[in-house]
């Protein structure tokens, strides 16, 4: 495994974010706003890269300086860019936000004729999946072709080659035709996936029958989906993963092995909120930064939740990801990490 390119490759999504510098106002009285750099795939490669991980990011930007700010970002943070691609014709995407903690978050994405949308599996062939540990993409990805088809062979590639398939639910409504849409999606990945990792909400939703199930808020997890979530992971665990890692907010994760009955629950780290967006792409850096590592599962989630609890604190997502000393110095502060 040491003779591996990268520790980890990510693909999927990526976007300038707009977040209001006025926390607390409502949107209509917004002034301004700070621009960061997100998107899933995008958040977990930076903060595994300012842990220490080897990471590589496959995202499509479009040819306007949008695309210019997230490259040069990545560029400087270490992040492997070489195999990110340029669509002519196409934008890179963008997502405004308000911040009102602790619970109201008012999200909007611009991803129409989005660039992310239209890598290919010609794309994909360009890149080390191969040559490296972990192969991790979101479910957003799934969400039109030839993204669709372009990140079921990446994975596919991955799994033929021993290296670990590792995905982010992430459900977000307004990006799909249909919530069942969704589901039919994330199920056709389960097999070939080794860990999943989402919210309550998010693992309802991979197994989502019944559209009157998905009720529609005004924060930045987008939605509720009611369901029975323990018949939903059991459901999802047969379907092919061996790990379904539950993101259960202050509470911590939960993590649910397909081998094991009993559960392993590794606590969150009490903090006040200032923006919940990115603290789930916090959490899955921090997870695979101790996974590579062989760290074990509580381990691994416990400094996962570290990490998640020091981006509720800050203002952006990826631009405040912390380093492995930043990281090690609040657990320190906050009891350890057993």
């Amino acid at each position: 495994m040491d003779s591996m390119k990268f520790d980890t490759f990510h693909m999927g999504r990526s976007s300038i974010d707009l977040y209001s510098n006025d926390i607390g106002a409502p949107f209509v009285d917004i002034k301004s706003f700070a621009s960061y750099i997100g998107g899933s795939p995008t958040n977990i490669s930076v903060g595994g890269r300012r842990l220490g991980l080897k990471t590589a990011l496959l995202t499509g930007l479009g040819e306007d300086p949008v695309g210019d700010f997230i490259f040069e970002f990545l560029k400087k943070e270490g992040v492997g860019t070489d195999y990110i691609t340029r669509k002519p014709g196409h934008r890179t995407s963008a997502v405004i936000l308000g911040i009102e903690p602790p619970d109201r978050f008012p999200l909007v994405y611009y991803r129409d004729n989005c660039a992310d949308f239209e890598l290919s599996i010609d794309d994909v062939l360009a890149c080390p999946i191969t040559q490296s540990k972990i192969f991790q993409f979101a479910g957003t990805n799934l969400g039109k072709e030839p993204s669709r088809s372009a990140t079921l062979f990446g994975a596919e590639l991955a799994k033929k080659a021993g290296t670990e398939v590792v995905l982010d639910i992430d459900f977000r409504p307004d990006q799909w035709h249909d919530p069942r849409a969704f589901g039919v999606a994330i199920r056709s990945a389960l097999r070939l996936t080794d860990i999943v990792i989402g919210t309550e909400d998010e693992i309802n939703a991979a197994m989502l029958d019944d559209p009157s199930k998905v009720e529609k808020t005004d924060s930045v997890s987008d939605t509720k989906v009611s369901g029975n979530v323990q018949a939903a992971i059991e459901t999802m665990l047969s379907m092919g993963p061996k790990a379904i890692l539950e993101k259960r907010g202050e509470s911590g994760v939960r993590v649910h092995l397909r081998e094991e009955t009993e559960k392993i629950d590794a606590a969150g780290f009490p903090v006040k909120i200032q923006n919940v967006l990115g603290a789930g792409d916090a959490f899955g850096a921090g997870f695979l930064y101790g996974y590579v590592n062989n760290w074990g599962w509580y381990k691994s989630a416990r400094l996962g939740n570290a990490c998640g609890a020091i981006v509720v604190t800050q203002h952006g997502c990826a631009n405040f990801m912390p380093t492995l000393e930043e990281v090690t110095q609040f657990i320190e502060n906050h009891g350890g990490i057993e």
